[in-house]
């Protein structure tokens, strides 16, 4: 997969001459709405044997609309990682668009005859609440009549689970209550979020649970504070793990949130690594105990639930 970043204004010879099928779309999240999309434009591609392109963004539009801090906004997925599914998805160019006010400014005939038509679009292909400008004139109903006979318009209809609409705001609405069942099914795949292990204040060591402590960026969305079910990806391989999103309140109040994972059967130190979580089962919320006896205690049977959930025998003594 080739990666084109594009600024507006940008020049022709940017743009790879071949013509395609274009996918649009935001894509935070990449689930599985957005890859039903992706495959009805790489079905077309197949069909017509044309390129596949996708075009998205580099950040979210609300940064432009609404005047969002950009270390506010917090993405289901980074840009990394979104290129990493478009990849799999067998995308073949993907067009990561600035967005910014002078390319939000774009009246919608703009935005088609540089963005669809002059991308050597020979299908155009979205989800059905794709906007390129103000609804009520901006969208895919109103693209046949920007398009003028240049390329042809597909509309994907939403796809649903259990009668509801596959969304990013319904998956954060899932992660907020700790649902990562529901997450994983929205998605299609376990949610995970990457970052670097960092040192901390080694509390878990001599508790006897020593965590990996994970630095994230400020835009990685967390699940709700509690204790997980995970994994740790260091390198190549995935780790059973149990992971904990919290404030550590046992030890103090007013205390900064932090991501630790305590590695089953590891003994290696991994400080300095880029490693990924995937957040598999919420096993419960944080508490804070009265002491160092009680919260040893609870995450002895964390230790337990995570074993049995990936049916892994007990702890060696």
């Amino acid at each position: 997969m080739e990666i084109i970043k594009i600024r507006h204004p940008y020049k022709q010879a940017e743009i790879p001459a071949e013509k395609v099928v274009l996918v649009l779309g935001f894509f935070d999240g990449v689930h599985r709405g957005h890859q039903k999309v992706i495959e009805t434009g790489k079905k077309l591609a197949e069909k017509h044997q044309l390129k596949l392109a996708l075009m998205t963004f580099n950040q979210h539009p609300s940064i432009v609309f609404q005047k969002v801090m950009p270390e506010n906004m917090r993405y289901l997925t980074s840009l990394e990682q979104k290129e990493r599914h478009m990849a799999e998805l067998g995308v073949d160019y993907l067009y990561e668009v600035e967005f910014t006010s002078s390319f939000a400014s774009l009246p919608p005939q703009d935005f088609v005859d540089q963005y669809i038509v002059d991308l050597h679009a020979e299908y155009a292909v979205s989800g059905f609440d794709y906007t390129y400008g103000p609804k009520e004139i901006a969208d895919v109903a109103h693209l046949p009549e920007y398009a003028r006979g240049r390329f042809e318009v597909v509309t994907v209809a939403k796809e649903e689970d259990a009668g509801h609409k596959i969304s990013s705001s319904r998956i954060r609405e899932m992660m907020e209550k700790g649902n990562m069942e529901e997450v994983t099914d929205l998605l299609g795949y376990i949610y995970e979020i990457e970052g670097t292990v960092i040192h901390g204040d080694a509390r878990g060591r001599l508790l006897g649970f020593p965590t990996a402590n994970i630095k994230t960026k400020s835009t990685v969305r967390l699940p709700a504070e509690g204790v997980y079910v995970s994994e740790l990806k260091v390198g190549d391989t995935w780790y059973p793990a149990m992971g904990s999103i919290g404030h550590n309140d046992t030890f103090g109040a007013g205390r900064e949130l932090t991501v630790e994972v305590f590695i089953l059967d590891f003994h290696r130190d991994i400080y300095g690594e880029q490693v990924a979580v995937r957040w598999n089962h919420h096993l419960r919320g944080q508490v804070a105990f009265d002491g160092a006896e009680g919260l040893i205690k609870q995450l002895k049977q964390d230790e337990q639930d995570t074993r049995d959930y990936f049916g892994l025998k007990g702890k060696e003594q």
